[in-house]
This record gives structure tokens, sequence and C-alpha cells, in this order.
């Protein structure tokens, strides 16, 4: 369409032009001494017309070639370009294929060529790891340190994560710290954190970091609660012996992590060891208010470091409180085997050997053969005594 408008304005032209030359009779006078000519008007302007066609395109032709080495130095490099931009999406996919060694060949040609060359040489240090390279790894992370601030978060990101894939919690750990020094800002890293701050035993700041995905959404119930268990039982074996110390940590606890069997449970040994029985007692209590566990029945029939009429009222205490238990749990072996030992401990002998021979009608258990096996020393009857002894020795 366009062409054929050009087209029409030219034919316009023409025609306009021959009908001026018909109808004009002017024409222009040339005088140089001792020259003197004479032109039609419409021969003179067809002329300069001609002659500033002629002159344009003089001018355009020696502009073109004074140009000419800077267009070939420019078309030379944009053909590094593409082939630098070319390197570079092979590196990115020979190391998504898992041939890392070219990978690292092409993301070194990328790097040369000043294409993206952070990029470049992360992506080889990332090769260069796969491979067991750690010399050229190295130095393919110091050459990425040296393009500057564009590119320190991907380049410590990259480093945390080749030093958890190495074990190497402790450097994985202060690369993230360097990386956002007020705490991870988004869920990536803060998981990554996690596992550098889990391998690097600092378990205070996991409990921080399981407490922030959890609230974002970012673990499963399953595994937060697991981090936190672990983190509260690394924490409790190693607080001094003292019991104000136990106590100032318990007070700092969550009461959804210290109903947790496992966190009940240790912090329960670690109250009886200090004498804290009534301390311990509850802790059992309240965790055994929550979720009913074998291990913490058992546990509950335990009296460590008590002694004479302190011993006496302990157990008490704890017998009334099972035998409240057992009217929702009449079948269970273990809260039976329990009652029996906190019998032992009060002294009812006859009382202690019903509950101990109802818990092995429910279930074999080493434990009550070994009661009952004392209970029949006691009253001298040493064939029965043998029996238990035996039966106990035959259970794991």
């Amino acid at each position: 369409m366009r062409g054929l408008f050009w087209l029409i304005a030219v034919f316009a032209a023409a025609v306009s032009l021959a009908l001026a030359g018909r109808v004009s009779d002017g024409y222009v006078l040339v005088v140089y001494p001792p020259w003197r000519i004479e032109i039609s008007l419409l021969l003179s302007v067809l002329a300069l017309v001609v002659a500033f066609g002629v002159a344009y395109l003089a001018v355009r032709l020696i502009s073109h070639t004074l140009a000419l080495p800077a267009q070939v130095r420019a078309f030379r490099e944009r053909r590094k370009d593409a082939h630098a931009q070319s390197a570079l999406a092979a590196a990115l996919q020979c190391h998504f294929e898992g041939r890392y060694a070219r990978a690292e060949k092409e993301a070194g040609l990328a790097w040369e060529a000043g294409v993206a060359p952070g990029i470049a040489a992360l992506i080889a240090a990332r090769a260069a790891h796969q491979m067991h390279e750690a010399e050229r790894r190295d130095q393919w992370l110091k050459r990425a340190e040296g393009v500057g601030e564009s590119l320190r978060a991907a380049r410590l990101l990259t480093q945390a994560e080749l030093a958890l894939d190495e074990h190497d919690f402790i450097g994985a750990r202060d690369a993230l710290r360097n990386m956002h020094g007020s705490g991870p800002r988004n869920i990536a890293t803060a998981r990554m954190q996690l596992r550098a701050e889990r391998g690097a035993q600092n378990w205070q700041e996991v409990l921080r970091l399981s407490s922030l995905l959890a609230k974002r959404g970012a673990l499963p119930a399953a595994v937060t609660d697991e981090h936190r268990v672990q983190a509260h039982l690394e924490l409790l074996a190693r607080d001094s012996g003292e019991r104000a110390t136990l106590e100032a940590r318990l007070r700092r606890m969550l009461w959804s992590d210290l109903a947790q069997p496992r966190v009940a449970a240790a912090a329960a040994t670690r109250a009886a060891a200090l004498g804290a029985a009534a301390l311990a007692r509850e802790l059992i209590e309240r965790s055994l208010g929550v979720e009913w566990n074998a291990t913490l029945v058992g546990q509950y029939g335990d009296l460590e470091k008590l002694d004479g009429e302190k011993r006496q009222h302990e157990a008490r205490a704890r017998l009334e409180r099972a035998e409240r238990w057992l009217r929702e749990h009449a079948e269970d072996p273990q809260l039976l085997a329990t009652l029996g030992r906190l019998c032992v401990a009060v002294e009812l002998w006859g009382k202690a050997q019903n509950y101990l021979e109802a818990s092995l009608s429910f279930g074999a258990s080493r434990a009550a053969h070994l009661e009952l096996a004392r209970l029949a020393e006691r009253e001298g009857r040493a064939a029965e005594a043998q029996k238990h002894f035996r039966h106990a020795g035959e259970l794991p």
C-alpha cells in the first residue's frame, strides 16, 4: 500500500512538472565571464534536483565507508555476545542433565566472554562441586565474589548449599548469616539455615527457626514437632546440674512442647536426679493428661534419690494418682506394673503382688517378673522367686 502511494506521488509530480513546463516561459541565466548560459526554468529545476540527489548519495556513501570499521566491530561484538549467551544456556542445560564437565566448560566460555559473568561462575562452581573438584569450585566462587554486590545473595546462597552438601554446617550457617544479618528473609533460606543450625547444634536457634517456619506453613507439623523435641532434649541434657537452672528452662518452654512424652520424660528424669520428685511427678502427670504413653507410665513408678519418710510420702501421692488412672486403663499392663512397684515402695506387699500378677495376665514383662521374684524372696518363697527370675531372663 505504501509503495502504491509513492508511485502515484511520483507520477503526480511528473505530470505537474510537465504542465508547469508548458505554461511557463521563464528561464535561468548563468553568467560566468566570458561565458553566458541561458537555460529554461524547468530544466534548471530538474538539474538542481538531480545534483542534490547525487550529492546526497555521495555523502551517504562516504559516511557508510567511514563507519564500516565500527559496524564490523559491532557485528563481531553481537556475534560474540550471541555465542556467549548460547554457551551460558548450554551450561545450564548440561548442568541439569548431569554433564558437569561440559557444563563447567561452557560456563567458562560465558565467563571469558563477559556475558553474565557472575551467573556463569556460579554454574561452573556448582558443576565443579558435583565433580568433587574443591579447588576449582573455590576458584569459581572467588571469581563470582569479584563480580560485585549485585550477585552477593546468589553467591552466599550457593556457598551455603554446597557447604551443607559437604556437612560443613558451620560454614553454611556463617554464609547464611552473612547473607541476611537480621535473619532469613524467605522460606528457602530459613529452611537451609534450620538445617545448618541443627548440624551446628545451635538448639536455641533451631527452636526459633522451627517456630518461624511453622507460622509460615513451610514445615509439616510432625517435622516441626520433631525438631522442637530434639532441641529441647539436647538443651535439657546440656543444662548444669542445678535445680534452679532446670526450673528456669521449664518456665521458658511452651506448654505444648513440655507435654511431648519424650520431653516430659527427659525433664522428669532430670528433676528426679536433682531430688525434685514432686516436680518430676507433675511433669509426667501433665503429659499423660494430654497423651497416654507407656514409657511415661513406667517412669512414673521410679523414685530416685529419695529416702525414708519423704520417699514414702512421694510414693503414696503417686499411688493415689495412678489408681485413678486405673479407671480408664484397667487393662494396661504397664500401669498395673507401675502400681505394683509403687505398692512395694509403700510396703503394701499383698497389693503389690496382685497388681504385678494382673500386669502379667495382660502382657509379659521382665520388670514385673523381677518385682515378683523380689517379693517372693522377701517372703521366703525361693522356688517361686527362681521361677520368676527364670521367666525374666527369657524375656528381652
